[in-house]
């Protein structure tokens, strides 16, 4: 079965990069010779939410035209899931030890409660949060730049971002603000932020102190700077794909952004990793952003409706599946004594059992929040003292349903693989 959606390219993008996502953490445990080594099959699943992020987050919110209503669908929409994943985590825990990563202090506690946890140094209780990181930052960025309506500009800060992952892979090799507190401050500051975000009277000042504290955090307290800002010049990569289809934007800044990406860990002090080395970086780059140019291609086409199903509930797949796959030795044993057979079986159950679970949390704890959020935001649109009545009352989804009203664009993915 195919759909024709105008915005099913966006869902299967997600949905590639969901499964590459959870192949980068199971073909390890099932069969490693598999794993490519010429890429990195996760990153590559990383990049492509990236640039679907980019590419329509911003669309999001100027089509919106309204902080308060964007922050309600992002709040709604990220943290139901994200908050019942930190349980589940914990859950396990008691039979896996949670990953020594993640702080037994207060800093853990803030770090998750902000989402910020790549950029001040917290590991997350689930590996692939770490992502959820640079998309927050991008969220308060763009929230920024919007406020100060310079938010046009993208391409000129896909390079700038390019620039300065150049920059900070030749000078800095550890954060510049170590110890717990990063994460506390900002996690105050985050709370604080947000609800003067949803205030009339000092929407603009929190909105600047917000951009401003991601960037410090980006470039000061993040584990990788260079990466951080590699990452952000990916996703206003993205965003500068948008404008230039709309004709509001050049597309040379595309190919210098994505150039400056590609040399940033080829010089950079903290850049030891095997997929970071300029063949495997450069070929993981290339591939996603080649996934990204032809499903734009496609997009008028129609496409296999389980590419689109699998985007849907990608956001769930993401984020349940590596509590899920730590599970799998536990009540099975350590998969690498067995047989590649009983190992492929187990690989193939736990993938339908991944899938069952994406879908029920994506039924009855993604879907109930999103319309949540869709009705406190007309009803503040409809209410005398609410919301002026502009831009779209639609949800903004991370990982929209094809069913998204067309006079709507939602909102981009965030996700990565660890």
């Amino acid at each position: 079965m195919t759909t024709s959606n105008r915005l099913a390219w966006l869902d299967a993008l997600r949905g590639i990069g969901a499964l590459a996502v959870v192949a980068e953490h199971l073909l390890p445990w099932v069969y490693p010779p598999l794993r490519p080594t010429f890429m990195n099959i996760g990153m590559y699943g990383v990049v492509v939410f990236f640039l679907v992020s980019g590419y329509i987050i911003p669309a999001s919110l100027e089509g919106r035209g309204d902080v308060r209503a964007f922050w309600t669908s992002r709040l709604f929409r990220l943290y139901p899931l994200y908050l019942l994943v930190c349980a589940i985590a914990l859950l396990v825990g008691l039979w896996v030890p949670i990953r020594e990563q993640v702080p037994r202090d207060a800093s853990g506690v803030f770090g998750h409660l902000s989402m910020l946890l790549d950029v001040v140094h917290v590991g997350g209780l689930a590996d692939p949060m770490w992502t959820l990181s640079y998309e927050m930052v991008f969220y308060l960025v763009v929230t920024a730049l919007f406020v100060k309506g310079v938010h046009r500009f993208s391409g000129w800060y896909a390079v700038a971002f390019g620039a300065l992952a150049v920059v900070a892979g030749l000078v800095i090799g550890a954060p510049w603000l170590p110890g717990p507190w990063p994460a506390v401050v900002s996690g105050i500051v985050f709370a604080v932020g947000m609800a003067g975000l949803f205030s009339g009277r000092f929407q603009t000042a929190a909105a600047l102190v917000l951009g401003a504290m991601a960037l410090v955090l980006l470039v000061g307290s993040s584990y990788v700077p260079w990466f951080g800002a590699a990452i952000l010049a990916m996703m206003f990569t993205g965003t500068a794909i948008y404008r230039w289809e709309k004709g509001t934007g050049p597309l040379w800044p595309v190919f210098a952004a994505a150039a400056l990406v590609a040399i940033s860990p080829a010089w950079a002090v903290a850049a030891g990793w095997w997929w970071v080395q300029p063949p495997v970086w450069i070929t993981t780059l290339v591939l996603a952003g080649a996934t990204f140019w032809a499903g734009r291609a496609l997009r008028h086409r129609a496409l296999p409706r389980v590419f689109v199903w699998l985007g849907l509930i990608s956001y769930s797949v993401y984020l349940v599946h590596h509590p899920i796959l730590r599970m799998v030795p536990i009540l099975f044993g350590h998969m690498m004594s067995k047989p590649v057979w009983e190992r492929a079986l187990l690989a193939a159950g736990y993938l339908v059992v991944l899938l069952l679970v994406s879908w029920a949390t994506y039924t009855w704890v993604e879907a109930p929040a999103q319309r949540l959020g869709r009705r406190l935001v007309r009803r503040r649109q409809t209410s005398p003292a609410g919301w002026p009545p502009n831009g779209s009352s639609s949800s903004s989804s991370s990982w929209p349903s094809s069913s998204t009203p067309s006079s709507s664009l939602p909102s981009g993915a965030g996700g990565g693989a660890g």
